[in-house]
């Protein structure tokens, strides 16, 4: 049996995990965040396509970014901040582009624009479920041949981590109670945005990581994953040209 492509897969496994958090955290809510995050994405990028091409189309890409939407900001903020979020998130994909190629990651761009200016809130639910979130990750990760960027990313983190750790007389199982598993499992890999080469993806992971790191000594309080995520994406163009 022919299996569906990786983005439905992700789509289809991002649904059905949706609906077991909202179970577990008894939150109907969430679900509601969700789909007003997915239809307004969906439907404003399938619109800005008729716009240039004339042909009507509902893309994977925007259902996903949707979904993340739904995932990292609080379940508790009003609708029209999603669908604002959604907003920043496909018109930067449509505007903000490098031969033909978007360049910032569509959800990072458009939840770190919303807590810039609309003030919201995120929750980045999923994210200690770490049982679920790895396996699956592992599994994306192959198929779609990023797992040189999450290498990179997890042995620099792991280790600047467990260093500080070691300074401050901290247990070390600290540092991985909190990784974001949420934003290195489904957001750090994003397959437009990020490196296409052997060694341009390892950079790119151990340059998140270490901008991580040091945002977080800085005692910086806004989402600095999202900011690290960013400002590496200006930087793929260039790290495309290593083998």
């Amino acid at each position: 049996m022919k299996l569906p492509s990786i983005k439905t897969q992700l789509i289809i496994f991002l649904s059905i995990f949706a609906g077991y958090i909202s179970i577990i955290d008894n939150d109907i809510a969430f679900l509601s965040a969700i789909l007003i995050a997915i239809t307004s994405a969906v439907f404003l990028d399938s619109f800005i396509t008729y716009l240039k091409t004339k042909h009507f189309a509902l893309t994977d890409s925007s259902a996903i970014s949707g979904l993340i939407i739904g995932y990292v900001i609080s379940s508790g903020e009003p609708g029209w901040k999603f669908l604002f979020a959604s907003i920043f998130a496909i018109s930067s994909k449509h505007l903000i582009r490098i031969k033909n190629k978007h360049l910032f990651n569509p959800a990072a761009f458009g939840i770190l624009l919303s807590v810039i200016l609309l003030g919201v809130a995120t929750r980045w639910r999923g994210t200690d479920l770490w049982y679920v979130l790895l396996p699956a990750g592992i599994y994306f990760l192959r198929k779609i041949h990023k797992l040189r960027i999450i290498f990179g990313y997890a042995v620099s983190s792991l280790i600047l981590f467990s260093v500080h750790a070691f300074i401050q007389k901290l247990p070390w199982l600290e540092v991985l109670k909190y990784q974001n598993y949420f934003f290195i499992f489904i957001m750090l890999i994003e397959p437009k945005t990020t490196p296409i080469g052997r060694n341009g993806k390892v950079i790119f992971g151990i340059s998140v990581a270490a901008l991580v790191f040091i945002l977080t000594l800085c005692g910086v309080q806004f989402d600095l994953e999202l900011f690290s995520l960013l400002i590496l994406n200006l930087a793929v163009p260039a790290l495309n040209r290593l083998p």
